[in-house]
């Protein structure tokens, strides 16, 4: 297990709801077990897709910027020092609306995957 890592070692990428992600840990890197932890970033004037998780619990962590949180039917101002619980299975999008980048630190458990997130195509 390497039960280190560095933010210049993780390359970032593009998830499915649109942001730019670091997987700062990860079990399919680093060996851990349940939980990931990651950097997500929103770029002034960006959004994410609004999508879900059906087996993850989610935490943001805003580490930097402020924008519009949708979580289910509610929304609200966010802004660097607040967190958020995601609950499984719950529509949840985040808007920037400042000038600056949006930083999230992002919990999951179970881990972060690809197959588990799914956007919603509105019509």
């Amino acid at each position: 297990m390497r039960i280190y890592s560095s933010y210049n070692a993780a390359p970032p990428y593009i998830t499915k709801d649109g942001s730019i992600v670091r997987e700062l840990m990860h079990p399919a890197v680093h060996g851990n077990r349940a939980l990931s932890l990651a950097e997500a970033i929103v770029p002034p004037g960006g959004e994410t897709l609004l999508h879900q998780h059906l087996k993850a619990e989610e935490l943001y962590h805003f580490t930097a910027g402020v924008g519009m949180m949708q979580l289910g039917d509610e929304r609200f101002r966010v802004k660097a020092g607040d967190t958020v619980c995601i609950p499984p299975g719950t529509l949840h999008a985040i808007s920037n609306t400042g000038a600056d980048d949006i930083r999230i630190l992002c919990v999951c458990c179970p881990a972060y995957s690809h197959e588990d997130t799914e956007p919603v195509v509105t019509v």
